[in-house]
């Protein structure tokens, strides 16, 4: 099968997978990474067709979205060999898969692995990062913000992770695209805290 078809097919797999979530990892989240991913690599001079390959699964076994994430991964690696994509291809997206986690802390070892994961936290800042905040911290059952106890609201997630995504990205590409992101994230809690903080001595 040509690249081309095999990338609609996982188009498809992951549409299956992911069109019902309502956490900010549907469809439309793997859809904008895996693009955004490509479009990086060939700024970058990475392989276009891995780095999209990685972006449609990065999400695939992720502990918060799936029940038994081995299974999930075994599924989808499943999947990849029926629609021929050889076994060392297959290696390394689920190579890089287990280290785009911002939870873990890691760095993948390839270009395209790097790639993908500056394309995931670009994907959680700006105007697309701040609706996804408040749409994981919603199903989480996680208070807009609450100032006695910050650590379980939503607002504190722009403190503890998504103010600090620009300085961890790797390409020059992705710093670029972060920019207008990252300041636009600063101007809307800028804008919260305004509105937040106004005066309600009248408020019953």
């Amino acid at each position: 099968m040509e690249r081309h078809m095999q990338l609609e097919e996982m188009e498809r797999y992951v549409y299956t997978i992911f069109r019902k979530d309502s956490t900010g990892h549907d469809f439309y989240h793997m859809k904008r990474v895996a693009k955004m991913g490509r479009k990086i690599a060939f700024q970058e001079g990475a392989d276009p067709f891995l780095t999209e390959a990685i972006g449609w699964m990065h999400d695939i076994g992720d502990h918060k979205l799936f029940d038994e994430p081995a299974d999930a991964v075994a599924e989808a690696q499943a999947f990849l060999r029926r629609i021929e994509v050889d076994e060392d291809v297959i290696r390394k997206i689920f190579l890089a898969c287990r280290n785009i986690s911002f939870s873990k802390g890691r760095i993948p070892d390839t270009l395209e692995g790097k790639i993908i994961q500056d394309a995931d936290r670009l994907d959680a800042i700006g105007a697309i990062g701040i609706a996804r905040t408040f749409a994981f911290g919603g199903a989480a059952s996680r208070m807009i913000h609450w100032p006695n106890d910050s650590k379980h609201s939503s607002v504190q997630h722009f403190y503890d992770k998504l103010l600090k995504l620009k300085e961890t990205l790797h390409t020059k590409t992705a710093v670029h695209m972060a920019d207008s992101r990252h300041a636009f994230m600063q101007d809307f809690l800028d804008q919260f805290f305004a509105e937040w903080d106004m005066p309600c001595d009248d408020i019953r």
